[in-house]
């Protein structure tokens, strides 16, 4: 079967059953993602696009290839057709269901270590962004860093409050402490 649609009665083509599963597929991969990335990966042996799928799994997102066709398919159904623009020629897709941040990163990081990889823009959320927007969204700290310095915000006021309450026992004890010296010192003599 080399055939990729068929015709109805009426003379219209229609797509293979298969295409319109891989676009329901992209479809649902890109209703359930928080961020999309596109990039272009002209030039990548398979070898270094398996290398560049480890780190992306660890932030929490998928990085595919399908046909552009099908994929512009899928972010039409999807109300993404911003998306359309950067699929054009050898282009993958990185569905982000994790921290968007952390996968920025890791294909930010990817694209330095391979320059054959080419970041070309995407969509957070419902916002389309450039290859700009995509750096420097991965330049922001991560969602750990940033609930850590919330974390240390809310601790300092805490710290210093703490402090100031264990100082007036120990004081105390410190004055009491020197007084019965004191009188002990002064029975003494």
């Amino acid at each position: 079967m080399t055939t990729t649609t068929t015709t109805t009665p009426l003379g219209r083509s229609e797509p293979r059953a298969d295409k319109m599963a891989i676009v329901e597929e992209i479809t649902a991969k890109l209703n359930n993602s928080v961020a999309v990335f596109v990039s272009e990966y002209r030039g990548l042996s398979v070898g270094q696009l398996a290398n560049l799928r480890a780190p992306l799994r660890e932030a929490g997102a998928e990085h595919k290839v399908y046909k552009n066709t099908l994929a512009r398919l899928a972010a039409t159904n999807a109300g993404f057709e911003a998306l359309n623009e950067y699929l054009l020629g050898p282009t993958a897709l990185t569905f982000v269901t994790g921290d968007s941040v952390a996968a920025a990163k890791a294909l930010l990081d990817q694209s330095r270590a391979n320059p054959l990889l080419v970041i070309k823009g995407g969509m957070l959320g419902d916002s389309p962004m450039s290859a700009d927007d995509v750096k420097a969204l991965a330049s922001l700290p991560s969602r750990e860093e940033l609930l850590a310095r919330l974390a240390g915000a809310f601790q300092a006021p805490l710290v210093k409050t703490a402090g100031l309450l264990q100082a007036l026992p120990r004081n105390f004890a410190y004055g009491l402490s020197a007084l019965i010296e004191k009188q002990s010192a002064t029975e003494a003599a």
